[in-house]
Parts: C-alpha cells; structure tokens; sequence
C-alpha cells in the first residue's frame, strides 16, 4: 500500500473499523468474528481492508487455511483494545451522568440542619438538574440502617463517631456550632455572649436522650467540664415548643444549632454565643460502603460547596 493512499488521522480512525480488527484478531478467524459480531463475514472483511489501507500497513497474513498477525497487527492490537475501552469508559460515564439526573435522591435528613439544607439542595439541583429529591425524615438509627439496607441513598447525621453501621461509612462535612437560647429579657441575653457558667443557675430544658444522644451527651458534659450539674428543666418536645416554652420569660436556657437559628425569627427569645471555643456538633453524610452511584458523588460534592 502507498503512504499517499492514507487519509488524514483526524479521518481515518472509526470505532466500527477497530472493533472488527480486535475480533478477527481474537478469533484469527473472519467467518467466527463476524458470527460474534452478528454481521456478514464480506462486511467484516471489508472494513479490516479499509483499516489497513488507511493505515498503509497489512494487520493480517491471510492464506486459504490461516489467518494470522502481521508484526504491524500485533502492535496495533493493544493500541486499539485501549481505544475501544477508552470509548467504553466514556459512554458509561455519559450515561451515568444522564441516569443520575433522572434520578430520584432519597435522603434522610436531620433536626435543625437550617440554611445548610437550603445550602446543599440547591447546590445539588446546579450539578444534577433533572434530579428529583425525596427527604425523609427519621430517627438516626434508623437513618443509618436504611442507608445501610439501600432504602435511602444517603443520610445526614451528628456526631458521627461510633454511629457507622455495617455497611455504611459517614462523611465528615462541616462543624455545627451551638447557641444559648434565652428569654429575650433575661439579663444574660444582653451581653453579646455566655458562658456554661453563667447559666448554671437556670433550669436546661433539653429532648430525652434518646431522641438526640450526641447532643445530649454534648451539652451535659460541657457543664461538668465547666464544674456544675446542669438544673434538669422540663423536657422540649419539638424546637417550636420549647422556643414558645422560653419564650415566656421561664428562666430556663436551651441549644439550638446555628443554622437552625439563622432561620427562626422570634423576638421572645434570644439567640446568644458561647465564649470561646463554644459547642460544636460534626454533621455528616452517611453513604453506603460499596462504590457510590454517581447521584451520591454528586450529592457529596454539593455539600462539600462553600456558601453563596
């Protein structure tokens, strides 16, 4: 073949041409390669012929009895199987890409994830547009077993440390700090910000334990670690019942996370900083173990976003 006769490489090279070369060159057979490739064999044999004329080199020694590969063929055979696998790869990631934006997101969400919720939904709605969303909301355990079960995709959760599963691993994301809630006349209130000791003195109203042991066990260890036993108060039922219960004017204190905070406007009741360093729970993202499905990747990715 005459090197004039090759085209251009930017017009030469057709995935069709090169799948057919690797399977006539793993079968060393035109009839059993065109069986495999469900066409007839005068249409395998002529494309490998197009190849080679392109390339302006045989692939192939063809004789009545065998087919083999030329020294030229047997180098290029690598080259293209990588081509082809090349081409595999993007098509898969196109397509997960397109599945993940059809796709429906269920996951599990936390008390008082405020702005950081609005934060990471609408970030993910930028990344996956045609994504739909379905949050539900549970207790920990039970988010983390239906993570781990494949019922929810992801999950977020609070001090994560000891929570994993079997199955399921917890993405740190971000620190969640703590604020004191007052009544809003309360002398404390007014002083920009609080220390454990100051409150020591007033009842803490508080969820049982049960309901949030990472907060809980937070917020309880502080004290002792400020020198005091909080005053047990009446137990909060939901955040709206204890901020209406405050809001009275009770001398009596509470937590509430920041980003819940940012998002509640009472004027009964004030949200003040701790001193210092203050009180911080971790958020994170429960996933499941095994390779994450490209909606998850996505999902993590919004989170690990900066505000605006």
């Amino acid at each position: 073949m005459h090197p004039h006769d090759r085209r251009p490489y930017d017009q030469w090279v057709e995935l069709r041409q090169l799948r057919y070369f690797v399977t006539v060159a793993e079968e060393l057979h035109f009839g059993r390669a065109a069986e495999r490739l469900h066409i007839v064999q005068s249409a395998v044999s002529q494309q490998v012929r197009r190849l080679e004329r392109d390339l302006g080199t045989d692939l192939f020694d063809r004789s009545p009895r065998h087919v083999r590969l030329t020294e030229a063929g047997a180098r290029f055979l690598p080259e293209a199987r990588a081509v082809l696998a090349a081409a595999e790869h993007a098509r898969a990631t196109v397509a997960e890409l397109a599945g993940a934006r059809a796709a429906t997101l269920r996951l599990g969400t936390s008390t008082g994830l405020g702005t950081h919720l609005d934060r990471v939904l609408d970030a993910f709605a930028e990344l996956a547009p045609g994504a739909a969303v379905e949050l539900v909301s549970a207790p920990t355990r039970e988010r983390l077993d239906q993570v781990a079960a494949g019922d929810l995709d992801a999950a977020f959760v609070r001090g994560h440390r000891g929570a994993e599963a079997s199955g399921v691993r917890v993405v740190p994301l971000w620190s969640d700090p703590l604020l004191a809630v007052l009544p809003s006349r309360h002398p404390l209130a007014a002083g920009g910000f609080v220390t454990l000791r100051d409150l020591a003195g007033l009842p803490l109203r508080l969820v049982p334990r049960r309901a949030n042991p990472p907060l809980v066990d937070l917020v309880v260890a502080a004290c002792h670690e400020a020198g005091f036993e909080p005053v047990p108060g009446p137990h909060g039922g939901s955040l709206q019942d204890s901020l209406s219960a405050i809001g009275t004017g009770a001398a009596m204190w509470t937590v509430v996370y920041a980003s819940q905070a940012a998002q509640t406007r009472t004027p009964r009741v004030a949200f003040v900083p701790f001193e210092g360093a203050g009180l911080a729970l971790t958020a994170g993202l429960a996933v499941r173990r095994e390779r994450l499905s490209r909606t998850v990747e996505l999902l993590l990715r919004a989170c690990e976003l900066p505000d605006g």
